[in-house]
């Protein structure tokens, strides 16, 4: 069986942060979550405590909540990051400069063979990777929300990501019970790139009036078997989510990206989706 990492650090505790966070401390990992202050830190440690106690009440928890919880501590400094951690995966919004800076001073914080991996779903590893010493162990691990009930890892590889990182990565996605694709560095990857497209177009049905968002996600879920639709989807990733990854893969790839008007007058407005309560959907919780 696959062994998680000892230890391993992530940086930033958002929804994906905390996800990710939970995930290896089910499997056994001991993590450091590193936030900006200490109400972000306590924010970060509280979704990794409710999500444990959505899991156990799911069934999903072979521990005891406090128990899994305990190996789960935050910080507010790259610095307070464990020199021999095995892992960092940084988690932060996509921007690039800001995941540099987080990634850099991570490098200078944790010891020569320590693996650093980000959760971008479109930046560039290899440009990223630029930036760091030690390019030949850093890999993009792109996690799905919500990271603990998700069933794929993206593994993305870059020019001079060494073969020893990619096999430790391989091993410890397997130790938490996902499974893997593994594919080369290149604007949107696989999973971003293909669900973009298929997001933007839906987006522009609504906004031509083809059909409700209710119909067109219906029309994939029970035509196609999608496990849901992608306007639906598109309101649980954050609209603003999905329109900086848009932006980025319309300079990269050209129109066929270009984000609909609809998308950007819903993120003007706030209408990020579940996050905020509205997006293509009304969300209650």
């Amino acid at each position: 069986m696959a062994a998680a990492p000892g230890t391993v650090g992530v940086l930033g505790g958002g929804r994906m942060g905390a996800g990710i966070a939970q995930a290896f401390a089910t499997a056994g990992s001991v993590v450091v979550v590193v936030e900006n202050g200490e109400e972000a830190a306590e924010a970060a440690l509280e979704r990794v405590s409710t999500g444990l106690r959505r899991a156990a009440e799911r069934g999903k928890l072979d521990e005891e909540v406090e128990r899994v919880l305990a190996r789960v501590t935050v910080a507010t400094s790259v610095d307070d990051l464990p020199a021999a951690a095995d892992l960092v995966v940084e988690a932060v919004p996509e921007d690039a400069a800001l995941k540099v800076r987080m990634l850099t001073a991570a490098e200078g914080a944790v010891g020569e063979e320590t693996v650093l991996a980000t959760n971008t779903s479109s930046l560039s590893i290899t440009e990223l990777a630029g930036a760091l010493a030690r390019p030949e162990r850093f890999v993009g691990m792109h996690f799905f929300n919500p990271v603990p009930a998700s069933a794929l890892v993206e593994l993305v590889v870059a020019e001079r990501t060494a073969d020893a990182t990619v096999r430790a990565v391989l091993e410890w996605t397997h130790a938490l019970g996902k499974r893997d694709v593994v594919v080369r560095d290149s604007p949107g990857f696989a999973s971003s790139r293909l669900g973009v497209a298929l997001g933007l177009e839906a987006i522009r049905m609504v906004e031509e009036g083809v059909a409700e968002p209710e119909a067109i996600d219906a029309a994939m879920t029970l035509g196609y078997r999608h496990p849901m639709g992608p306007l639906r989807l598109t309101d649980l990733v954050g609209l603003d989510v999905r329109l900086a990854i848009a932006e980025h893969l319309h300079d990269t790839l050209g129109e066929r990206f270009a984000p609909p008007r609809l998308l950007r007058e819903k993120v003007a407005r706030g209408e990020l989706g579940r996050k905020t309560g509205r997006g293509f959907y009304t969300w209650e919780d």
